[in-house]
């Protein structure tokens, strides 16, 4: 009879896993139904939630799932020999059956976002792809932009998780009265519970999709901390892809009126370019380097010696395991689909780039 019931509730489980995996391919009704519909107000429901809790109990529950299956599988690893055929079957498939629900969870709570039309097509902006000439001109845009506001800056708040999600939500805010993608309810930003070992994984910040928060690495520079509060509260409103949520980050951020903040957005975009145009042309590299502000360069060395301090040689270790995750979510180019960002950003700024 137990054994009835598992193939049931098994059966139930492929059965809604399947008509998830198919619904993902129409992007049409995902937006509509999905991350336009009910998603919005299963994402705010989570941070109301979640923001209860002074702590990231996303960390919690994960930590607390990583260690039932780690306690299942040693306890099956100690009674192997004293199962039989049939105890062998229902464990199989209660092991299935567990995955399968996770799975489902994870979709309905936000992985079905990867799945929605682009939100550079929502938002209209273009897919133009620019001659090496035209990315040269972009960095040349971005350095004279960061240096200015840069000169500007007087000093950087030590930011705490609280300034932040205050500065951020009045942030997104302002870009609601443009786009209804930018709304934001129910703020809820943390601090990882460990950002020591967060900080040797090379990680900025993360989303926990079964808690709807948005988890942020409190040991960065300041100077960063407004973008990469940005980006994560932008996977809390359904942008699932890297680079998607790395466009939704600058525009908050840039568009935002504090200082801070548009310089933050703007050093992290000239590092995306300045990235490209190292490899697309080294020699334009070198040029626009030297054409950084020493405000500009002291950061990007302060930066550079933060990541050395905590991770070394983990950083390339963790940039290999996090392609493969991103490609299994069907980011198909893997690390490489960041760079899609400056193709936007090409797009939003090419009127303003004169030869």
């Amino acid at each position: 009879m137990i054994t009835r019931s598992l193939f049931i509730k098994t059966s139930i489980s492929i059965s809604l896993t399947i008509l998830i995996f198919l619904v993902g391919f129409f992007p049409n009704i995902v937006q509509k139904y999905y991350s336009t519909g009910i998603y919005p107000y299963i994402s705010s429901s989570l941070r109301f939630i979640s923001s209860v809790f002074p702590f990231a109990i996303g960390d919690i529950v994960y930590a607390v799932l990583i260690g039932f299956v780690l306690y299942k599988i040693i306890r099956f690893y100690k009674r192997r020999k004293l199962l039989k055929r049939k105890d062998r079957i229902i464990v199989s498939l209660q092991v299935l059956n567990f995955f399968l629900i996770l799975y489902i969870i994870f979709k309905i709570v936000w992985g079905l976002n990867y799945s929605r039309p682009s939100v550079s097509e929502e938002l209209g902006i273009g897919n133009e792809k620019y001659s090496v000439k035209e990315l040269v001109l972009l960095g040349n845009y971005f350095v004279k932009k960061t240096n200015d506001l840069k000169l500007k800056q007087t000093t950087i708040p030590a930011y705490s998780v609280k300034d932040l999600e205050i500065n951020s939500t009045t942030a997104y805010g302002l870009m609601a009265k443009k786009h209804p993608l930018f709304r934001y309810s129910n703020p809820c930003l943390k601090s990882v519970l460990s950002p020591w070992i967060i900080s040797k994984a090379g990680i900025e910040g993360y989303y926990a999709p079964l808690t709807g928060e948005a988890n942020m690495n409190i040991n960065l520079p300041d100077f960063i901390k407004p973008y990469v509060s940005c980006h994560e509260i932008a996977h809390q409103l359904g942008i699932a892809y890297e680079d998607e949520a790395n466009l939704l980050g600058y525009l908050t951020a840039s568009n935002s009126a504090d200082l801070n903040y548009q310089y933050s957005a703007n050093y992290e975009m000239l590092r995306y370019i300045l990235f490209e145009i190292g490899i697309k042309s080294p020699e334009d590299y070198k040029v626009l380097h030297d054409e950084l502000s020493p405000g500009v360069l002291a950061d990007f060395k302060t930066e550079k010696e933060f990541w050395r301090k905590y991770n070394g040689q983990m950083f390339a270790y963790m940039d290999v395991a996090f392609d493969s995750f991103l490609k299994l979510n069907n980011q198909k180019k893997g690390i490489d689909s960041y760079q899609d960002i400056v193709i936007w950003l090409w797009n939003i700024h090419k009127l303003e780039i004169t030869p």
